[in-house]
């Protein structure tokens, strides 16, 4: 399995991942119009284009020229010192082969490679993820509830891992 760097014009890619993950992933959290409102917002080409074109960086995990997972890291501006965590998914049948822990570790060294003290992310407190996040040394910061249009929320836990 390798880690790639995905271009502009691969965008679409974490999309079409998004496409069969966010429905294990969010299935029984989110009411099915909740769930698609937000991977339109959140995985149309132009919102993807937009944070790549501010700095974000797009990853792609190949196993056999097969994609299994997807990865976005933002270099908040700032605070020079954090990164965000954007996103990290893997498909449910490559769940548990350590793609997740791979990507985690890869996001870790980028960050702390660019400078960054620490790093940050936001996850769904209902999310089997929160567990992954605290197993590999993130702590809850802070519980915020973030609307994001059409009377939907992200009800998330801000986690942050110092880096060291």
């Amino acid at each position: 399995m390798e880690i790639r760097l995905l271009q502009k014009h691969e965008l679409s890619l974490t999309r079409n991942l998004a496409e069969k993950i966010w429905p294990s992933a969010y299935g029984t959290i989110l009411s099915e119009e909740q769930l698609s409102y937000m991977l339109n917002w959140m995985y149309s080409i132009e919102t993807l284009e937009k944070s790549f074109d501010k700095g974000n960086e797009f990853y792609c995990a190949i196993d056999n020229d097969l994609p299994l997972g997807f990865l976005e890291l933002e270099f908040l501006s700032e605070e020079a010192s954090s990164v965000k965590l954007q996103k990290i998914y893997v498909l449910p049948s490559e769940q548990n082969k350590g793609i997740g822990k791979n990507f985690l570790q890869f996001a870790l060294l980028r960050a702390k490679n660019r400078g960054a003290k620490n790093v940050i992310l936001q996850v769904n407190r209902a999310n089997k993820a929160v567990g992954f996040y605290l197993k590999n040394n993130f702590f809850i910061i802070s519980e915020e509830d973030f609307p994001i249009g059409n009377d939907y929320y992200m009800n998330d836990y801000v986690m942050e891992k110092t880096l060291v």
